[in-house]
Parts: structure tokens; C-alpha cells; sequence
């Protein structure tokens, strides 16, 4: 099925086993429907696929309202420097949601993900709720014994990049300089799915030459490199795992396309391919038993309202820690002035000041 963006509607639609503590508890009740819900918050979610292939949820397009740089030592800037050429914009929240587009990346693949789980913490401040990640044990042993042939192949995908972008719309691009990996874009986008209303920002690969392109995210590219397909086994499984989270990554702040290039075992880029975002679940329909964009979708739909009808208490200092891992129910506990807490002071004293003007 091809994904449409839905520009207005009225449509109503973790448990990295913590230790004891007063100021936890945790509960195991399994999430059976969304009527549930209204007069007592269910205390477990299935993310069993089959529960999640009903109509696709509405989802609005997302519309860009704002962006920032990080530099070489990813501080800060509100300015387009690291896209090279784009407008800045400051939005006022009066929204549901405030995160990051890959900890919604990760809801979106969790129906079909069966290696890695994953930890989000969630606070309520000033009426929204904002969600982060916390790192998972699994993932820092993996980060900590990555391998060197690993890492050479996560610079490939940098390296990639620096060949084909221009630091202006007028350049050239520059493969001789070194890679910063901290260096980055990011857009702000506001969208909304069912009735979730969602401010979350993401990474900007690169925006095309073209002054005619449509306004940003629509003049976005996401590029993304991957190993030479050669037989079709390998073309099934990059449809299967690797075209579902380029798809994910890119459908939900509205990214038109994927620019990939396809490298060799040496890391020799051999053939370039474009990817429609809307038109990739096109390729994967007729895989046996594949994802499906529709059960994506409205897991994490769930998963929003799930998470709206357990984190009820405005406090930054509140921390609700969901955690999911394969094949099993996403489930949370509740920490209170714990290490999980990540809502900066400054972000709070700034938010909370009576001169705020909340941006």
C-alpha cells in the first residue's frame, strides 16, 4: 500500500529489569484495547504484528518548523551552517509529543525487530511529553566491542556523503577533507498522527540544487550506503530489514527520497540507486510474509497513547522508563531524582521562567 500524508483529520483512533527501590514500581498487565484505557492505564503493550494490521493511521505532513547545526564538537547552533543553505524558525510547542525522529524510528520497526530491544525514558513537562533514549546494556557491549572492520564500514557511509554533497548550491563536492562525524543538520518538524500532535527533530543528510524544489522537508535526501546485491536472496533481505528502516527514517518527517549507494566488500561504491519513500513499500509487496507500513504505523500510534495514559504526572524529575525487548510486551517502571532523569535544568528553569515565551 502507498502511504499518503493526511493534511487534516479529526480521526480518533522497557523493561531492562530495574532493581528495587521506594520510588519504583513496575506492573504487568497486558494492553488488550484502546477502550481500556480511558478509566485505568494498561500496565503492558503487546507488540505482536498481527494486532496492528487495521487501516493506516491518519498522519499529517509534516511540515518543517524550525532547525539547528551541531559542530565539530556538536555544540550548538541556531542556524542552517551545517546544512550549508537553509532558513532557521523557532516553533512554540502546545504539543503531545517532543523527541527525536530515530527513538520514533525505533517504535515504528519494533513489530518486526527480533535482536535488539530498547529503553525510552519519558517525563511530562508543562503539559508535553518529552521522550529520550537510554541505552540499553546489549547496546554497550556492542558499542564498546565494535570491531575495527565495523567501524570502517560505519565511515564508509560518512565518506559517502562528503563525495557526493557541495558545502553551497553553487560548490562542488569535496572528498578530500576529513570526516566529522559530530558535524550535523538537523530539521524540526511538526506533524501529527491520529491524535498525537509530535515536534521532533532529525539529521538532514543533504536538500537538492534545484531552486524550484518544494520547501523543506521536501527538498530533503537521506543517503545511505549498503552492501552490492548479487543474488536474490540478498535483494530479498535488503527488502525485508534494511528498506524497512531507510522507510521508517524517512516517512516520518517527510523525506521524499533515498539516495544509496551500493559498495563492494572493499568499500568501492559501485552503483548508485534513488528509493521514492513513498514508493518503497511498492517494492517490498511481494515478499513472503514481509513488513507492512499500516502495522508500523499504528503500533506506535498505540504505543503514543499507551505512554499518554501511563505518564499522567507533570514533573521533570518523574522519569517513566518503557522498555522493550524481542518478543516480549513493552512494559515500564517509574524512577523519581534517578540517573534517568534528562531534562537539562536550564531547559527547565528557562521553560518554567514567568518571561518565558515558551520557544
Amino acid at each position: 500500500m502507498a502511504q499518503r500524508y493526511h493534511r487534516d483529520h479529526h480521526h480518533e483512533s522497557v523493561d531492562k529489569r530495574c532493581g528495587d527501590s521506594s520510588a519504583d514500581y513496575q506492573t504487568n498487565k497486558r494492553h488488550r484495547s484502546s477502550d481500556e484505557g480511558q478509566h485505568r492505564a494498561a500496565e503492558t503493550l503487546s507488540a505482536h504484528r498481527q494486532l496492528y494490521e487495521r487501516h493506516f493511521p491518519l498522519y499529517k505532513q509534516p511540515v518543517e518548523v524550525g532547525c539547528f547545526s551541531l559542530d565539530s564538537r556538536r555544540s550548538f547552533s541556531n542556524d542552517q551552517r551545517q546544512l550549508r543553505f537553509i532558513e532557521c524558525v523557532c516553533s512554540a510547542l502546545g504539543v503531545d509529543f517532543v523527541t527525536w525522529r530515530g527513538h520514533l524510528t525505533k517504535v515504528l520497526t519494533t513489530p518486526y525487530e527480533t535482536q535488539e530491544g530498547w529503553m525510552l525514558a519519558a517525563s511530562k513537562f508543562r503539559g508535553s511529553i518529552y521522550i529520550s533514549e537510554v541505552e540499553t546494556e546489549a547496546a554497550r557491549v556492542n558499542r564498546e566491542t565494535r570491531s575495527q572492520r565495523q567501524e570502517e564500514m560505519m565511515y564508509w557511509g560518512y565518506k559517502f556523503e562528503q563525495y557526493i554533497c557541495a558545502d553551497d548550491v553553487d560548490g562542488t563536492p569535496n572528498p578530500g577533507g576529513v570526516v566529522n562525524t559530530n558535524e550535523a543538520f538537523c530539521t524540526v518538524v511538526q506533524t501529527r498522527l491520529a491524535d498525537h500532535k509530535l515536534l521532533f527533530s532529525g539529521e538532514v543528510d543533504c536538500r537538492v540544487k534545484d531552486p524550484d524544489a518544494p520547501p523543506a522537508p521536501g527538498c530533503y535526501v537521506e543517503l545511505k550506503t549498503s552492501a552490492e546485491i548479487c543474488t536474490p536472496k540478498q535483494r530479498s533481505n535488503f527488502h525485508r530489514y534494511k528498506l524497512l528502516k531507510w522507510w521508517a527514517q524517512s516517512f516520518l518527517p517527510g523525506v521524499p527520497q533515498i539516495v544509496a549507494g551500493f559498495r563492494d566488500h572493499d568499500g568501492i561504491v559501485v552503483t548508485v540507486e534513488t528509493f521514492p519513500t513513498s514508493k518503497i513499500s511498492q517494492l517490498i509487496k511481494n515478499e513472503f510474509n514481509c513488513w507492512k507500513p499500516t502495522v508500523c504505523m499504528n503500533f506506535c500510534n498505540d504505543f503514543l497513547s499507551f505512554v499518554k495514559s501511563v505518564v499522567k504526572e507533570d514533573d521533570p524529575r518523574l522519569v517513566y522508563l518503557f522498555t522493550w525487548d524481542p518478543h516480549r510486551d513493552v512494559t515500564y517502571a517509574v524512577h523519581r531524582d534517578s540517573q534517568y532523569t534528562f531534562l537539562p535544568e536550564w531547559y527547565i528553569k528557562d521553560m518554567s521562567s514567568p518571561h518565558s515565551s515558551h520557544h
